[in-house]
């Protein structure tokens, strides 16, 4: 199965019954219990019953605890692997950390947003997507706060290729340029969370015109998926000390540069010119 466990376990959270988030919260506490013990031992470390631990297994899309443990040695391994090559235990930033310590983490914390997120790419999603913009009158982004720059970027790496699209951090221009879209067009929201109320609105207005809609996430089960055609999903998880979006941003736009590559493939040659046009206006002049 693609994607991390321990990301699948995480993200699952807020959908799960009280004893099946007993489970959860065991093995995101320590992973190794899952690799350890047998599924009864398991289930009374969790205090809850065999069916549940089972069930609990199957609802993340495994076919049963057998096949969880193999997933979550993996994960296991994977951290274990990433502490040794940035010289760490532990990636949480700590305000005490040493400049030397906060780069490492970073580092980490970083690169492992970006290899969880390709792990659990939708490849026919992300397809189905770039298919959509490639062949797009108007593409328009939603996005808020730290997912606005995301947007941004991804507006302008459209408009280099000559596609037609737009994005705005003010709500009012963001909702009246939404209302204005119509079939054959594509609405992006962009939401780490996948509330933003901001984002949820522009997209249900965009809904509203037949526009194809998307929701670029890190959150299944988020208010923003059920007004989304296709969801693409990022995997990051954020420093608890979390002064900025950090993991989060650079995950969403690793995912929305795969995005980008796609659209730039399925158009062909009609991306060319309008590249060698913008890369020649934005050139240094010489002499």
């Amino acid at each position: 199965m693609d994607g991390d466990a321990l990301a699948l376990v995480r993200a699952s959270l807020p959908r799960l019954s009280a004893a099946e988030a007993r489970v959860a919260e065991v093995i995101l506490g320590d992973p190794t219990l899952v690799v350890d013990l047998a599924i009864t031992d398991l289930a009374r470390v969790c205090r809850t019953s065999l069916s549940t631990v089972a069930r609990f297994a199957q609802s993340l899309g495994y076919s049963g605890y057998r096949e969880l443990r193999v997933e979550c040695a993996r994960a296991v391994t994977r951290a274990q692997a990433q502490q040794e090559r940035f010289g760490f235990d532990d990636a949480v930033i700590d305000l005490e950390d040493t400049a030397e310590a906060v780069v490492a983490k970073i580092a980490a914390q970083e690169v492992s947003a970006i290899e969880q997120t390709a792990l659990a790419v939708d490849f026919a999603g992300i397809d189905r997507v770039a298919s959509a913009v490639a062949a797009a009158r108007h593409t328009e982004l939603f996005g808020q706060g730290a997912s606005a720059l995301t947007a941004q970027d991804f507006r302008f790496k459209l408009a280099r290729i000559g596609c037609s699209a737009g994005q705005s951090s003010d709500p009012h221009v963001a909702f009246a340029s939404a209302a204005l879209l119509s079939p054959g067009a594509v609405a992006i929201g962009i939401s780490h969370s996948g509330e933003t109320s901001e984002t949820l609105r522009g997209l249900e207005i965009a809904r509203a015109t037949g526009a194809t809609t998307v929701a670029l996430t890190n959150a299944p089960e988020s208010s923003i998926t059920r007004l989304a055609d296709v969801v693409l999903y990022t995997r990051a998880r954020e420093s608890p000390l979390r002064i900025a979006a950090m993991s989060s941003r650079i995950a969403q736009l690793a995912l929305l540069d795969v995005l980008f590559v796609r659209v730039v493939q399925m158009r062909g040659g009609a991306s060319a010119e309008p590249l060698r046009l913008t890369r020649d206006a934005v050139a240094p002049k010489r002499g």
